[in-house]
């Protein structure tokens, strides 16, 4: 089981940045958005190492709230299906990928001036 999750320093700048433009207080929100939008890209997620550099840190619980059986499922899923060991430690590796590159497409956004603007770039938000 993942216990704890920490980002970068970079990551947090970014969700900083994010957090501005949308309005969204809190970062297991934003780090959800960013796991969900990098898992709907069907690339492979780069496997450099992030590291843990920052003050963005929460537990398994506070990050993924009542949804912690579906994100285990997915990602147990993306790491049988990119080559990815499945156990805690390369969970949490994919995890924190996925979060970064999530994290990245977000801030990259021309269209996050607020929250209607991520349903507009991301369809995969919609539902």
């Amino acid at each position: 089981m993942i216990d704890r999750i920490v980002l970068s320093q970079r990551a947090r700048e970014q969700l900083m940045q994010i957090k501005r433009k949308t309005g969204v207080k809190h970062w297991n929100v934003l780090c959800r958005w960013a796991l969900s939008l990098s898992l709907s890209d069907p690339t492979r997620v780069s496997a450099k190492a992030h590291p843990s550099d920052s003050s963005v840190e929460m537990t398994w619980r506070t990050f993924a709230g009542d949804y912690g059986d579906i994100f285990l499922a997915l990602l147990s899923y993306r790491c049988a299906h990119d080559g990815f060991v499945e156990d805690e430690r390369g969970m949490l590796r994919l995890l924190r990928a996925h979060i970064h590159r999530g994290v990245g497409l977000l801030a990259a956004s021309p269209y996050l001036g607020d929250v209607r603007g991520l349903y507009r770039q991301f369809p995969s938000f919609r539902g």
